[in-house]
């Protein structure tokens, strides 16, 4: 499985992985010049002390001293270089950077020092001797590289740690601002406690359940037809009439056949029963005058 390259280049990927965006692509390169051209001259250095220490240090005009002279400026020019790298790669001020160049600029002198000086006037060698002079002026260069170096890393840490901090009051914000699924089906739940749906427009009403005991019915057998009662739909309209009714929209009115003579005449027959049952009842009572009495009353009452 290959790995997808940034169209950008290795280089630049690696920068924004473990620097972040770069401001420009020449303190990329730049960058990654120096310190990996410092790490390149470490080795360089290394492999001609190694191969100088083959040699047998007999005059000052042998291959020991042929080898080891590039060995020692050469390892003397690494570690600034790899220092200036890391200064430039990281995104400092220009404060930091004039000092680190300063400080690679001086041990640059020094280096060209050790050239002259070694081996004739290296270290007590001849009747004139510069190594504290060399030594002098590397190490104030070299001082001045590290704590430009340092600030870079301590800037970068600093710059690193404000935006990690951003980055969670953003998210802080965010997750305030957010509503999850749980905070709305409370909301719902709250807003729906005091409302009382029901279907098709019909007031909700409270109905009391019964419940029966199945053990009373345990030897009673019934036949699957016996009890029930089937209703057929006669048709679409009656399904709507029925819906209507239900959902209280329509109301369901029976009217009377007869017509009002028919009605008329029942209320006359009702009311001549009645007034002959009181006639007999005052007949019985009062005789003679009770019955004048009755006419005298109905008289009234036909009038």
């Amino acid at each position: 499985m290959t790995t997808e390259q940034s169209p950008d280049g290795y280089l630049l990927e690696l920068y924004r992985r473990y620097v972040g965006e770069p401001e420009g692509y020449t303190d990329v390169y730049v960058g990654f010049g120096l310190f990996f051209g410092g790490i390149g001259i470490g080795a360089t250095a290394l492999l001609l002390f190694l191969w100088g220490s083959t040699h047998e240090a007999r005059t000052l005009e042998s291959a020991y001293y042929d080898l080891l002279q590039p060995a020692y400026a050469l390892g003397l020019l690494s570690l600034p270089a790899t220092m200036l790298g890391v200064v430039v790669l990281l995104p400092s001020d220009r404060r930091t950077l004039y000092a680190a160049a300063g400080g690679a600029t001086i041990t640059a002198l020094a280096v060209a020092g050790f050239l002259y000086a070694y081996p004739y006037h290296w270290y007590f060698v001849g009747d004139v001797d510069y190594t504290v002079e060399v030594v002098t002026a590397y190490a104030v260069g070299l001082t001045g590289l590290v704590a430009s170096t340092g600030a870079a890393l301590v800037g970068h840490y600093l710059e690193l740690a404000r935006r990690a901090e951003s980055a969670e009051a953003d998210e802080g914000d965010d997750a305030d601002d957010g509503l999850t699924m749980a905070d709305i089906r409370e909301d719902i739940d709250a807003a729906m406690a005091s409302v009382d749906l029901s279907w098709g427009g019909v007031e909700k009403t409270d109905h009391k359940r019964l419940e029966f005991d199945d053990d009373g019915f345990d030897d009673v057998s019934m036949d699957p037809g016996q009890g029930t009662t089937t209703t057929r739909s006669s048709g679409v309209d009656d399904a709507v009439a029925g819906l209507k009714g239900l959902q209280g929209r329509e109301t369901k009115t029976t009217a009377s056949s007869s017509t009002v003579d028919d009605q008329t005449a029942k209320l006359t027959e009702l009311r001549e029963r009645k007034r002959e049952e009181r006639n007999q009842t005052d007949a019985g009572s009062n005789g003679v005058l009770g019955g004048v009495v009755a006419r005298v009353r109905a008289l009234l009452e036909r009038s």
